[in-house]
C-alpha cells in the first residue's frame, strides 16, 4: 500500500492540540502560512479542540485543514498517512500511544518525525518495523526536539569542522551543558516516569538501556569502553564540576546510531558522553552532588509504585507546561570538545534562543518535518534514521536560518 503520487498535503501535524503540538502549529502557521508553497494540515482525535486551536490562531487560520484520527485507530491513521508526504507526531508518551502511527507510516511509505526521548520504545520500533520501512521507502526519524537535535547535529557540525581544519574527524567528543533555562511539561515528565516504570519491571530492558549502542545495528559496536558520568566529577577542560545530564541517556544513543548510519564516519572506536556544568569551586561541587542526588531520587521514586503516585502528584501533568513568556525567556548553550587520535582539539558551541524543551523544541521539530517533506531526496532509502544521518546539512541550514540555533567553532588547538 502506498500514497497517491500527488499527496494532498506535504506535511500533517498529528497531535496538534497537545502542549507541544499547539506551539508547533503556531510556529508553522506564522512561518509558512496557508497560501504559500507548503500544503499542510493539523490532525488529532478531537474536532472540537482542533477547531478551537484554529480560532486561537486567528481569522487567517480559518482555512487550515483538519483531519480527525485517534492514536489507536489504525484505519484512520492509515487514511491520514495516504494524504501526505510526511507526518510530525507530538502524541506521547510514545511507548503508550506511538506504535500505531509508526505502523501506518511504514505501511504507506510516509515519512515521519517526532520528539520522543524514549530509547526503549525506539529500540522496539526499529526491531519490529525497520525492514518494512526499508521496503516501503518510509524515512522514520525519532528524537527531533531538544533531545536529540542539538547533540546529534552538534556532533555532526563539529566533525565537519574537524575534517576541514585537521583533515580528520575527532575520535572522542564530550558535550557539556554550559547553561539551559526552561521549564518541564507534563508530557516530558510522564515519559520519564514511564521509562523508569518499564525498566524497573524488566531486567532485560534495564540491561539494554545501559548499552550505549542499544539502538545501533548489531554489527556496530566499539571495543573501547564508553564514558558515562554517574556522579559529580571535575572537568579540567572547563575547570568546572560536572553532574549527570538527564537527556544524556537518549542523546548518546542517537549520536552513536548516527555514526553507525553514516558507515562509522566518526570512527569505529568513537567515544561520546554528555554532562552538565555545575559551576566552579566548592559551590560547583555541592551543586553537582545535589543534581546527582536529585536525579537519582526522582528515578528511584518513579520506578516503584508506593512512591510513584507521590511523584505524579507534584509534577506537571500532561498538557501542562511553561507559559509563552517563559518559553521566550529560555535559552541554552552547549559546548562540544572533540579530540583527534593524535591529540588535536576543537571546541564548538550550539545555542538556542528559547526554552529548550518547548519553545526551541517546537521550532526544531517543525523544521525537521519541513526538511523531510522538501529537502531529503526522493530516492533516499527508507528506514529508521537520525536527524544527522538523513537531514544533515539541510537541517543545519534550516536550524540556523529559521529556528534560532547557532553553531560555531570556539577554539582549536
Amino acid at each position: 500500500m502506498t500514497k497517491p503520487t500527488e499527496a494532498a498535503y506535504d506535511l500533517i501535524v498529528f497531535g496538534a492540540t497537545s502542549f507541544v503540538g499547539q506551539i508547533l502549529t503556531r510556529y508553522l502557521f506564522e512561518s509558512y502560512g496557508l497560501v504559500g508553497e507548503v500544503k499542510w494540515a493539523i490532525a488529532g482525535r478531537s474536532e472540537t479542540k482542533l477547531n478551537s486551536l484554529k480560532t486561537e490562531l486567528g481569522a487567517a487560520a480559518a482555512e487550515l485543514p483538519v483531519i480527525i484520527a485517534d492514536a489507536t485507530d489504525e484505519h484512520a491513521l492509515t487514511a491520514m498517512c495516504q494524504q501526505t508526504g510526511a507526518v510530525i507526531s507530538t502524541v506521547g508518551p510514545y511507548a503508550l500511544y506511538g506504535e500505531p502511527l509508526i505502523k501506518a507510516c511504514v505501511t504507506t511509505g510516509t515519512d515521519y518525525c517526532d520528539l520522543t526521548g524514549e530509547v526503549q520504545w525506539i529500540g522496539r520500533m526499529v526491531e519490529r518495523y525497520e525492514e518494512q520501512a526499508k521496503a516501503s521507502g518510509a524515512r522514520i526519524v525519532h528524537c527531533c526536539g531538544f533531545d536529540s537535535i542539538p547533540s546529534d547535529m552538534g556532533v555532526w557540525y563539529l566533525q565537519q569542522q574537524a575534517e576541514k581544519t585537521f583533515g580528520e574527524v575527532c575520535q572522542d567528543v564530550r558535550m557539556r551543558v554550559k547553561v539551559a533555562k526552561g521549564g518541564l511539561s507534563g508530557g516530558t515528565v510522564a515519559s520519564m516516569i514511564n521509562i523508569a516504570k518499564e525498566a524497573a519491571a524488566d531486567p532485560k530492558l534495564r540491561k539494554s538501556m545501559a548499552n550505549p549502542f542499544s539502538i545501533c545495528p548489531p554489527e556496530h559496536r566499539s571495543k573501547v569502553r564508553q564514558p558515562s558520568l554517574k556522579g559529580a566529577e571535575f572537568d579540567k577542560t572547563f575547570n568546572v564540576w560536572l553532574a549527570p545530564f538527564v537527556m544524556g541517556a537518549i542523546n548518546t544513543r542517537v549520536v552513536h546510531r548516527s555514526n553507525a548510519m553514516q558507515n562509522a564516519r566518526y570512527g569505529k572506536e568513537f567515544t561520546y558522553d554528555e554532562a552538565m556544568m555545575a559551576g566552579k569551586g566548592t559551590k560547583g561541587r555541592l551543586t553537582a552532588y545535589g543534581i546527582t542526588a536529585g536525579l537519582a531520587g526522582f528515578l528511584t521514586a518513579s520506578a516503584v509504585k508506593p512512591t510513584r503516585w507521590l511523584v505524579e502528584k507534584f509534577v506537571p501533568q500532561p498538557g501542562e507546561g511553561p507559559a509563552p513568556e517563559a518559553q521566550k525567556a529560555g535559552f541554552y548553550d552547549l559546548r562540544f570538545v572533540g579530540r583527534t587520535p593524535d591529540g588535536k582539539t576543537m571546541i564548538t558551541k550550539v545555542t538556542g534562543d528559547a526554552d529548550p524543551g518547548y519553545g526551541s523544541t517546537s521550532k526544531m521539530l517543525g523544521e525537521a518535518g519541513m526538511c523531510l517533506a522538501f529537502d531529503v531526496p526522493a530516492d533516499h532509502p527508507g528506514g529508521f534514521w537520525t536527524p544527522a544521518s538523513v537531514l544533515n546539512g539541510n537541517l543545519l541550514e534550516r536550524l540556523t536560518s529559521k529556528a534560532g540555533l547557532t553553531f560555531e567553532v570556539v577554539e582549536t588547538r
